[in-house]
Parts: structure tokens; C-alpha cells; sequence
């Protein structure tokens, strides 16, 4: 999980730098899931060849719409957001992720709050304070700060002012929206891969709709571009979205689903911030970006709030067992 968080770091900085170049960010996301798709796709149809479950039409319109809520909404959203602000806060506020995925599994039944036991106040409570810190970020910029480089030689998010302030709020909003999105992917996933067990086919499937989807965005986005805007070059055009499609979807899905396997997704998700760490380093020495007071605030205060999430869910995942042994070996009669 840590070497995994390192190598997602690069998915911020690759998607800034490519930006940055001037790519269209509907043909990098589509060249990203279709680079995923085709990595994945070998590994699917050989090591699932025996235990991959039947499609059903139920199945494949599910994968449609996870193929429209990540690839589609939460990509667009996420890199939109990342355009207006950098790479460091992007991943920061991405933290958020987890606290509206439980909001979104509470709304639909698939979590429950016992709110006089101490493990879903907690659960509550890291929502609440989770988004506050991403209302900090959104609202307040600060003073800037410089790891690597001095003010004369920063590039990106150097400018201050009204213009700076409101580009700033509307790029929380839109990464905000892709966290919604995500969770929403999160949450209609759980609910697909018990019907379709099959982990390395169901993300080649929401590769593969995601590229179709996003190939259809990105023809008519790119309309009276012409060619040129879907050219690749051995530069970051080709490299962003191959490590992007590589690591950040194709990579990334399999080991997280091995980890969930193996320690379940409390664990998996207790990480997330190690990311952000990384990225913020990576992109003050690479990018030049700058850290901001509110982003180190709000990053601070997000992070209070998701392990106060993820520890009710670890108190929930420890006390489940107790109820099925108890239900297994009930007491006798007296």
C-alpha cells in the first residue's frame, strides 16, 4: 500500500504536467482507460478464464454507469478541479472521498448508525469535521509557501488576488463533484462485484466502457480541433496517460482488491493521506507549485476526519464477528 500511494502520487503530477502542455483533458482520460483496458484485458481472459460468472443484462447495464460515474464524471471533474488549482490540493481534498462514500452508504442502506454507540458518533462526527475542512480549502487560500524552489522561480498558483481566490473556490467545486462521483462508484462497485465475482474482468469491463464513453465526450468536445489534438508524441502526451491508465486505474485496481482481500478496506483506506503527502513534495520540486496556508489547514483537519471515520469502521468490521459467533453458538435456555 505504501509503495501503491508513491506510484499514485504520480496520477496528480503527470495529469497537472500534461495539462499544463496544453493536452485536451477528454483525450488524456480516454487514451488513460483505454492504455488501463489493454493492460488489463490479457491478465482478465487468462487468469479468470475458468471463474469469470456469466454476463447478465442487469450486470452490463451496471458497468455502463460505473464506466460514466469514474472514467467519465469523476475524471473530467477531478482534472477540471486540477486545472484551476494544482496537483497538491487536488489530492487533499480527495481525502474527502471516504466520509461521502459513507454519507452514500448510509442513504442507500448499506451502513447503519447506532448514534448512542461511541463507534458511530465517531463515524459521524469525522463526516461532519471532514467537511469542514473541505469547505476550508474551498473558501480560504492563505499566505503561499515554497518547499523547493523561492518565490521568483514558482510558476504555478503564484498568483494572488480576487481572480486567483475565485478560480480557486470553483476548482474545489468541481473536485469536490468528482468526489461525489467516486463515491458513488465506490458504492454501486460493492454492490456489482457480488453479482459478478470476477475482480480483474469487472475493471477490464469498466475500463473498457469508460474508454467508450469517454471516446464519444471527447469526439464531440474536441470536434473543430482536428487531428492534431489527438496526437501523441514520445513526450508527456504518450507518458501521462500510459502511467495514468498503467498505474492509477489498471495497477491500482488489482492490488487494492488484493489488500481488501486481505485486510479489508479500513486498512486500504487508511493510506490515502500518505498520497497527498507525496504528491505535495513531488509537486513543489517538479511543477513548482506552492502550498497554501488554507490547503495545509484543510488538509490537516480532512485527515482528522477520515481516520475518525475509518476507526468507527474498524470498531464495526471488530465487532461483527462477535455477533456472528454469538449467532453461530447461541447461549442455552436456562
Amino acid at each position: 500500500m505504501i509503495f501503491l500511494q508513491i506510484g499514485m502520487a504520480g496520477n496528480y503530477i503527470f495529469g497537472k504536467d500534461v495539462l499544463n502542455h496544453g493536452m485536451s483533458r477528454f483525450v488524456f482520460i480516454f487514451y488513460r482507460n483505454a492504455m488501463a483496458a489493454l493492460v488489463l484485458a490479457p491478465f482478465a481472459l487468462i487468469i479468470e478464464r475458468k471463474s469469470r460468472p456469466k454476463m447478465t443484462v442487469p450486470v452490463f447495464l451496471q458497468i455502463m454507469i460505473l464506466g460514466f460515474l469514474e472514467p467519465v464524471f469523476n475524471q473530467n471533474f477531478t482534472y477540471l478541479g486540477m486545472k484551476y488549482t494544482s496537483a497538491s490540493f487536488t489530492s487533499a481534498i480527495m481525502n474527502a472521498a471516504p466520509s461521502i462514500t459513507f454519507v452514500l452508504a448510509l442513504l442507500t442502506g448499506l451502513e447503519h448508525v447506532k448514534i448512542r454507540e461511541v463507534r458511530s458518533q465517531a463515524k459521524v462526527i469525522g463526516t461532519l469535521v471532514t467537511f469542514a475542512g473541505a469547505v476550508i480549502m474551498a473558501v480560504y487560500k492563505g499566505p503561499g509557501f515554497n518547499l523547493f524552489h523561492s518565490a521568483a522561480t514558482t510558476e504555478n498558483n503564484g498568483d494572488v488576488g480576487p481572480t486567483s481566490q475565485d478560480h480557486h473556490s470553483v476548482g474545489a467545486i468541481y473536485i469536490l463533484l468528482g468526489c461525489v462521483a467516486l463515491s458513488s462508484f465506490y458504492i454501486l462497485q460493492s454492490i456489482t462485484i457480488k453479482k459478478y465475482q470476477a475482480e480483474l474482468s469487472l475493471a477490464t469491463w469498466i475500463c473498457m466502457s469508460g474508454s467508450l464513453q469517454t471516446a464519444i465526450v471527447a469526439v464531440i468536445a474536441e470536434r473543430h480541433s482536428g487531428p492534431k489534438a489527438w496526437a501523441l508524441g514520445w513526450d508527456i502526451r504518450l507518458y501521462a496517460p500510459l502511467y495514468t491508465g498503467m498505474v492509477s486505474s489498471a495497477i491500482a485496481y488489482y492490488i487494492q482488491g488484493l489488500v481488501m482481500n486481505l485486510k479489508g478496506p479500513v486498512f486500504t483506506t487508511a493510506f490515502n493521506p500518505l498520497c497527498m503527502v507525496v504528491v505535495a513534495a513531488l509537486g513543489s520540486f517538479f511543477l513548482r507549485e506552492r502550498l497554501f496556508l488554507g490547503s495545509i489547514i484543510g488538509s490537516i483537519i480532512i485527515t482528522i476526519g477520515l481516520y475518525s471515520v475509518l476507526w468507527g469502521k474498524a470498531k464495526d468490521n471488530a465487532h461483527k464477528p462477535k455477533i456472528q459467533a454469538d449467532e453461530e453458538n447461541p447461549r442455552p435456555l436456562q
